[in-house]
């Protein structure tokens, strides 16, 4: 067996940062600063104007679906190694935690070095989510011909089903695996799928834009944010602002009389946003043109893999690696999403009181994240909660008045 470990990664402010202070909704997982007081580089900066926000509709009667997630997340880190198995040549790529669509890019590229390092040209990419797509159209830039094996393609995925913002340390390990190699690592990937989300800005369907986002705290609630303690391993939730603190813009306070929040507290933050149903059209189309193949198969064992023909395979099953791989490592993490008719009108995000919201352009996104990067940890239940969904929304539509009737 040829193995190259990476463990840890192979991740933003995480949420409890987050919650603590810096973030602004679920979206500001992404943020480059802690604060405005310096201690990560923060630059004072006010808000001067008021804001112009469109009220959100948010009513349960708009929703138009719930769904669940399982994210994948191993304690040590995404699985980045090679193993051979039987006569195959095996990279396995999964385990991302809350960050698969984030570092797609950067791990994909780690993939296609490793993949491409074996010699062959006809590479054989398992599976279809955020992390299969993303590597094989790295694959084919590095030259290599690619056909996808998969049970489930877009929008069936898991990782069709995920938030869809920028936030490359989202459980991407426990802070006790973040070593400086697996630093030094996770910084390079997550320069790499930066930078190549820049290059996605602007196209037709807006696949990906930036968004501000807005954190909103009643006043008694501000105060004791960061109470309490808590016995449990803490995750590495705050890479970015840490290594790359000026990769994304800092938050700034709003001033109470310029948010149209009363007298709660308002930070400002910036962060992007993925509208995956079409992103996820344009990676599959960028794959096909390029001479990419999809072949419709479901594999039950490694022992699978020997029917296909390519002798190297780039295994990017997420969280369906726990049963096909017996990677017991694996922890699922549930993340349910209510989703709800667009405004053409509001592009602005919030978090207020454990409830986040995403204006995603391919429907708005509500969700419960509770207090802690281990809310919904261990939990594989795949059922929709109506009335968790309905909280969510009524959560976020107690920040408006009501609407006007007649």
């Amino acid at each position: 067996m040829v193995v190259e470990r990476l463990d840890g990664l192979a991740g933003g402010m995480g949420r409890r940062t987050m919650l603590v202070g810096a973030g602004a909704a679920l979206a500001l997982a992404g943020c480059a600063v802690k604060g405005e007081d310096g201690r990560h580089g923060g630059i004072s900066e006010a808000v001067r104007s008021p804001l112009m926000l469109t009220p959100i509709r948010a009513t349960p009667d708009r929703i138009t679906r719930v769904t669940v997630c399982t994210r994948p997340f191993r304690p040590q880190g995404p699985r980045l190694e090679v193993e051979r198995i039987g006569q195959k040549l095996v990279v396995h790529h999964y385990g991302h935690g809350g960050s698969g669509w984030s570092l797609s890019w950067g791990t994909g590229l780690v993939a296609t070095e490793k993949a491409m390092a074996l010699g062959e040209r006809d590479i054989a990419v398992v599976g279809c989510g955020a992390i299969g797509l993303t590597t094989a159209l790295q694959l084919q830039r590095a030259g290599a011909k690619v056909t996808i094996y998969a049970k489930d393609l877009p929008p069936d995925t898991r990782s069709s089903l995920a938030t869809g913002v920028w936030s490359p340390d989202s459980r991407i390990c426990l802070e006790q695996y973040a070593t400086p190699e697996f630093k030094a690592l996770w910084a390079r990937v997550c320069l790499t799928s930066f930078q190549a989300y820049q290059s996605l800005l602007g196209l037709p369907g807006t696949p990906i834009e930036w968004v501000d986002n807005y954190n909103v705290a009643d006043p008694a609630n501000h105060e004791r944010q960061g109470e309490g303690t808590d016995s449990r391993p803490p995750f590495a939730d705050s890479l970015q602002h840490d290594l790359l603190p000026t990769l994304t813009p800092h938050p700034v306070d709003v001033p109470a009389g310029l948010h149209p929040f009363g007298g709660r507290v308002v930070r400002r933050g910036t962060n992007m946003v993925f509208n995956i149903s079409s992103y996820a059209r344009l990676l599959l189309d960028d794959f096909h043109a390029n001479g990419g193949r999809i072949e419709v198969q479901e594999f039950h064992t490694p022992a699978d893999f020997a029917r296909l023909p390519q002798k190297v395979l780039v295994n990017c099953t997420g969280y369906g690696a726990r049963a096909l791989m017996g990677d017991a490592s694996i922890v699922p993490v549930r993340g349910q999403l209510a989703r709800m008719i667009p405004q053409d009108d509001v592009h602005y995000g919030l978090y207020y009181n454990g409830v986040s919201f995403v204006p995603r352009r391919d429907g708005f996104v509500f969700q419960v994240i509770g207090p802690d990067d281990y809310y919904g940890y261990n939990d594989d239940s795949v059922a929709p909660d109506r009335p968790l969904a309905d909280q969510a929304v009524r959560t976020i539509a107690s920040l408006f008045p009501p609407p006007a009737i007649g």
